[in-house]
């Protein structure tokens, strides 16, 4: 193949390939091919395959990631940058500025040129650091993922592989960040995995859809796509703009107004440090059993540290009181990162490995475990391991894996990054259940609509300070003038002081 046409035309042929321990192929002569400028869509469903084929098509797999595969013919762009869901996992220096800087040294860029670069492939996804020279460690979960796009665009890379970039990222950092890949990508030839489209039709101009087996059923330009398989979209769990208005109205659970009398959690001149600088801080607040709350706020607001300080996962300092008898056994916790809680080499050992702690009769724990791996689509994932799980999958297990012995109250960092509408439905179902049962859920959450319509209490937090607590009252979404969508009681018992500068 020429030079000449490898820049035209990337893709692979018949593509075979296969997961350790796993007998049947994941791929089954799949092929596809793509042209210079094109920017195209993956959809399909969470562990269909999608971001396995982007690693393939950029040569990651098998040349970093060997995986047993097969194809008749492979072309890879000799130019390219990979944006993967998880962020950590491509970073190679310790501090913001190394990390861009490391690309730079790559590129032969003059030393001289670099401080201004950095600042600007920085500024482009909305870290504008005064002082770069920062801990990459310190930064939240969003503003990592910043980050990761940053150093990728200093590559200046003529292919961008994008799988899920916006997955970790707060609503104005959605639309930031996809703004600057518009600003960036006229010139370019963009293969994109999403599961939140609405902001990204309006400059794809092909899609490529999957089933659950990972087969290509459909491939061709969005209009007709979209319009053409609007059935397979509701099927496969696709975020297209209709989908939360297709979600049964009856099973939106949180619209009955209830009293919350009886205490979970008291807070009392309560804050979190992180590397021995405050981080977060709050004079009083108490949270009740039953409540189903959501916390909000922008990337590194201090979301994460408020709930991981409650955990006592990080220092803490001040009074911290939960009206439970036994705080490690009722209280579960989902990290924004699943792989940080995986404790087993197999899911269904991960699915048991709470419950066999509590020496339930072996019996009920197969019933427990086969029921929750119907529950949240994991049942062919049974036998692999953990990390071998799509980004989605380990979600759903990190999430599962904490239910599965119905804690008391339930902390999730996240917990519906990287999941189709089908399973994020699924598992908000699940919650409200639990809810209903008198399980208090908390979690921080950048989705709005299930802050409109699950919260029954939204907390507000901005720059390391509880700055909004607001009950929700009115049983009808979508009221403007308030984050959750709805009217909230501003007259009830003060359950949330603002506090001085401590």
């Amino acid at each position: 193949m020429s030079s000449t046409s490898r820049i035209q035309e990337w893709g692979v042929s018949k593509l075979r390939l296969a997961f350790p321990k796993k007998q049947d192929m994941f791929f089954k002569d799949l092929s596809f091919h793509y042209h210079k400028g094109e920017k195209v869509l993956f959809l399909g469903p969470s562990g269909c395959g999608k971001s396995t084929l982007l690693q393939v098509l950029s040569g990651l797999i098998p040349k970093s990631v060997q995986l047993p595969m097969r194809a008749e013919s492979l072309s890879i762009p000799e130019d390219w940058g990979f944006i993967f869901q998880d962020p950590d996992t491509q970073f190679c220096m310790p501090y913001v500025d190394e990390e861009i800087a490391f690309v730079l040294e790559n590129r032969k860029i003059d030393p001289s040129k670099m401080p201004e670069l950095i600042h600007r492939y920085l500024n482009m996804t909305g870290l504008d650091f005064v002082d770069p020279h920062r801990p990459i460690n310190s930064l939240s979960g969003g503003m990592k993922q910043r980050l990761a796009i940053a150093s990728v665009l200093a590559l200046e890379p003529e292919v961008l592989f994008l799988d899920e970039p916006t997955a970790l990222l707060d609503p104005e950092g959605t639309m930031q960040l996809w703004q600057t890949v518009r600003n960036i990508g006229s010139e370019r030839t963009l293969v994109i995995v999403e599961h939140k489209i609405s902001r990204i039709l309006d400059f794809v101009d092909r899609i490529v859809l999957f089933d659950a087996h990972g087969k290509i059923i459909a491939d061709g330009p969005k209009s007709e796509l979209l319009k053409e398989h609007s059935r397979e979209l509701d099927q496969y769990g696709i975020w297209h703009p209709g989908a939360w208005a297709g979600y049964e109205k009856s099973r939106l659970g949180n619209l009955k107004k209830k009293t919350y009398e009886k205490p979970l959690l008291d807070l009392k001149n309560f804050s979190v440090l992180r590397s021995r600088e405050l981080k977060f801080s709050v004079s009083r607040l108490k949270i009740f059993r039953g409540e189903w709350i959501a916390i909000i706020g922008e990337n590194g607001a201090g979301k994460s540290t408020m709930v991981e300080g409650l955990m006592n996962l990080i220092h803490r300092k001040g009074a911290i009181h939960w009206h439970l008898k036994h705080q490690e056994e009722d209280v579960a916790f989902v990290f924004q990162n699943p792989e940080y809680q995986f404790v087993t080499d197999r899911v269904d050992d991960e699915l048991a490995f709470s419950l066999k702690l509590k020496k339930s009769d072996r019996n009920v724990i197969d019933r427990c475990v086969n029921e929750t791996l119907d529950r949240y689509s994991l049942n062919e994932q049974r036998a692999r391991h953990p990390f071998q799980l799509s980004v989605g999958q380990k979600r759903r297990l990190s999430v599962a894996s904490s239910l599965i012995d119905r804690p008391e109250a339930v902390i999730l960092d996240e917990p519906t990054f990287g999941q189709d509408a089908r399973n994020t439905f699924a598992l908000l179902d699940v919650l409200q259940q639990l809810v209903d049962e008198g399980t208090t859920v908390i979690m921080v959450t950048h989705e709005m609509e299930i802050v409109r319509h699950f919260a029954t209490r939204v907390l507000t937090v901005k720059q390391g300070r509880l700055i909004g607590d607001s009950l929700v009252t009115d049983p009808d979404p979508g009221r403007e003038g308030d984050p959750n969508g709805r009217i909230v009681d501003e007259d009830r018992p003060t359950v949330f002081q603002s506090q001085s500068n401590t």
